[in-house]
């Protein structure tokens, strides 16, 4: 589907400075930046609004994307939209809704948010509705690989030989699978860790026909067929090269990914896996079950000034635990108002300096916290009177080095 109108990214000169991230498994990698690249970061479930995890999430990504396009690299983003699964059909129940048109709704908010928070879209905006043949077709590649057995209505990947793999004991493994979406408690299954590729129907819940029966996917196998249909370039021991999300889907989903690829291509999944840190509010992770959520759309109804939100999610490290309050918000309003007023000035202080301190800071694992301390800097210098002999004309070079590197459109 059709994801969100594109922005103009203004050139910039990126000094050959490569990107450098840090993988969640192998430490410091540096990003390729003349071939093809491709980036896979996991999407929404369409149950409610935007709130700012998922923000800071697909703003670290749009960062990366930015970086790397800056850097002359044909990049390919693919984003997925679980647009049919447990805790959507849940609210739609709860609230008497259409699944469908829940789902749309939710959908067209994301779209708004991201598009009033300046994130460049995905090349690919897949919904799951909309990728049942290729998941249909990927689970049937599995059954010939004869790793996929039957439990009542259900399908199971049999997952046995890739916990060679898991970087936390089983117990741990088992805990966490229990507490995202996996049944390890379940009678039948040959392996607590086993997970479920096709959801046999029940209850009336929507479905669709299949070799396997009336039914509906599983959570890991729809971005794994979806992932492998849109960016595998088939020549390399890898399927895509980077996978986002945030690291709450290190176990299960992205190691289950890596599994299901795995068996039916007998290749690496992803090269590097970058994951993001938690969004934190009033002490805990920002959560649906907890109630604590914050959400974009509201604080733009709010009056919020989109551009304050995207600083304040750059203050702290994407990779770090972040809590938002009413104290960062306030901060960031300030701080924002304050680099508008020195962009403000037909004469600035001299950029060359500041832009490459930014540009190395943003290299470096996107180290907005240096980055943006380093655009204060240049503002204060910029506004302080004792400057005024060394000030030059330059404002628009900053302003669009802002623009086309952090997204932050002044």
């Amino acid at each position: 589907m059709n994801s969100w109108p594109s922005v103009m990214l203004p050139k910039v000169s990126l000094q050959n400075q490569p990107l450098k991230l840090v993988d969640t498994f192998k430490a410091e990698v540096k990003l390729p930046s003349t071939r093809f690249f491709s980036l896979y970061v996991c999407g929404i479930t369409p149950y409610d609004a935007t709130h700012l995890g998922h923000a800071a999430t697909y703003l670290a990504y749009d960062l990366i994307n930015r970086y790397l396009t800056l850097s002359h690299t044909n990049i390919h983003y693919t984003q997925n939209i679980t647009d049919v699964d447990d805790p959507l059909l849940e609210r739609a129940n709860r609230d008497d809704l259409d699944w469908r048109d829940l789902a749309s709704s939710q959908i067209d908010l994301f779209v708004e948010d991201m598009s009033s928070l300046r994130v460049l879209p995905p090349n690919d905006f897949v919904k799951v509705t909309d990728s049942i043949e290729l998941i249909i077709s990927f689970i049937a590649r599995l059954k010939e690989k004869n790793c996929v057995y039957q439990v009542g209505a259900d399908l199971y990947f049999d997952v046995k030989p890739s916990l060679v793999e898991l970087s936390i004991s089983e117990e741990e493994a088992i805990s966490i699978f229990a507490q995202r979406g996996g049944d390890p408690d379940r009678i039948g299954k040959r392996d607590p860790l086993d997970p479920l590729l096709w959801l046999g129907n029940k209850d009336g819940e929507p479905g669709w026909d299949s070799p396997f029966g009336f039914g509906r996917p599983g959570w890991h196998v729809e971005c794994t067929a979806i992932a492998l249909e849109y960016l595998d370039r088939e020549s390399i021991d890898f399927v895509i090269d980077i996978q986002g999300g945030g690291e709450d889907l290190i176990f299960p989903h992205h190691f289950m990914s890596a599994a299901l690829i795995k068996a039916v291509t007998s290749r690496n999944y992803s090269k590097f896996y970058v994951h993001t840190g938690m969004m934190g509010y009033q002490g805990e992770k920002m959560s649906k079950s907890k109630g604590n959520l914050v959400f974009v759309s509201q604080l733009l109804k709010d009056g919020v000034d989109p551009m304050v939100i995207r600083w304040a999610l750059m203050i702290d490290h994407y990779q770090s635990y972040r809590e938002w309050s009413s104290d960062l918000l306030v901060r960031a309003t300030t701080e924002v108002a304050l680099i508008r007023q020195a962009l403000s000035k037909s004469e600035v202080y001299p950029v060359a300096g500041h832009i490459s301190e930014l540009i190395a800071a943003l290299s470096n694992n996107l180290d907005t916290p240096r980055a943006l301390s380093m655009i204060l800097k240049w503002a204060q210098q910029s506004l302080d009177g004792e400057n005024s002999h060394l000030l030059v004309n330059e404002s628009g070079e900053m302003s669009r080095t802002l623009d086309a590197l952090l997204g932050l459109a002044f």
